[in-house]
């Protein structure tokens, strides 16, 4: 089979391997779609993330789908928690403390062929394609933030960063009930402006004037919850200033540095509680009925497809940040 693997900073080369064995619980999976997320860029352009660096030839991909050797197709949950630490027992699997994460901890989904436990396995409905099951990884995250975020209905929601999983969140938030979702991105990406706009947010240009943008609009009383989704410290400092006392704001943007800052005086004065957000919790199969149902639109999101062949072209495409989600195609091949 063929595989792509991260040697070091914009380092991608795909090669022939030997086909790979399943391990006892493990199904082997004929890899048929990868979306690049923003974490994948991360490794790509910095040669690591959160303070852990390419340390062996290491094979990216964590949103994908496929179909088993016996010809079902399933999507896949990348984590791997152990099922027996302090966070597990506590029904925090996505805090696992020996978590093993597909393109991170072990090989991820950019090959042909892999193996992966069956029990992070999920049956895909016939109307769901490879691309729609590889968008489910995103759409549980975003999924997750919004239940930390504990929208009620009526809220006013603030998304900052409208990028796929942003864009997931202005959905969810809809269907949670927020009365107004107003999310913010760069005037730079036209492309994530519009589509926003198309999920019924109301857009604003994160332009460094987005908090009284958001001001106007909610009448001087701002936002009552805020999802970050920027990975930045600007997008941060903007949610604190445009939300109301009281209110409650998720962090779930990846940093490219190691700290993320916050104005302590604004938030304090404002009494604001702030949580932070890891990847996903449980959200699989709500996800998949989501899609199934057509409550949510994963399908439009996906704007570019390349083959396995032209792994870095694709990771190229997805630095620039000008389109949504770009999708590899292994079996294409």
């Amino acid at each position: 089979m063929r595989a792509v693997r991260l040697w070091g900073r914009r380092d991608l080369r795909v090669a022939d391997e030997d086909l790979p064995r399943p391990a006892a619980g493990e199904e082997l999976v004929r890899v048929t779609a990868v979306g690049i997320c923003g974490s994948d860029i991360h490794w790509f352009e910095e040669g690591g993330i959160g303070g852990t660096t390419v340390s062996r030839p290491l094979v990216p991909g964590h949103e994908f789908a496929g179909e088993t050797a016996d010809g079902r197709r399933v999507a896949a949950d990348p984590a791997i928690a152990c099922g027996q630490c302090e966070s597990c027992g506590r029904g925090h699997p996505n805090l696992c403390e020996r978590v093993r994460f597909a393109g991170h901890d072990v090989d991820g989904a950019l090959r042909e062929w892999m193996p992966w436990p069956r029990q992070n396995l999920h049956a895909l409905p016939e109307s769901l394609s490879a691309a729609d099951g590889a968008m489910l990884e995103p759409l549980g995250v975003a999924l997750h933030a919004c239940r930390l975020a504990r929208i009620a209905p009526g809220d006013c929601v603030g998304v900052f960063g409208c990028g796929p999983i942003g864009w997931l969140t202005i959905q969810v938030a809809g269907l949670l009930g927020a009365s107004t979702v107003i999310a913010t991105e760069l005037p730079t990406r036209p492309f994530r402006l519009a589509a926003g706009a198309a999920k019924g947010a109301t857009m604003v240009p994160a332009d460094g004037r987005e908090a009284l943008e958001i001001a106007r609009l909610t009448g001087g009383r701002g936002l009552d919850v805020a999802i970050e989704m920027a990975g930045d410290n600007l997008a941060v400092d903007a949610a604190v200033e445009a939300v109301r006392p009281g209110a409650r704001i998720v962090l779930a943007g990846i940093p490219t540095g190691e700290r993320t800052s916050v104005s302590a005086s604004g938030a304090r004065r404002k009494g604001l509680t702030l949580a932070w957000a890891r990847r996903m919790k449980d959200t699989y199969q709500e996800a998949i009925d989501l899609v199934a149902c057509g409550l949510v639109d994963v399908r439009s999101g996906v704007t570019e497809t390349f083959a396995l062949g032209q792994a870095a072209a694709a990771f190229d495409a997805a630095v620039l940040r000008e389109h949504m989600k770009v999708m590899i195609a292994p079996a294409a091949d």
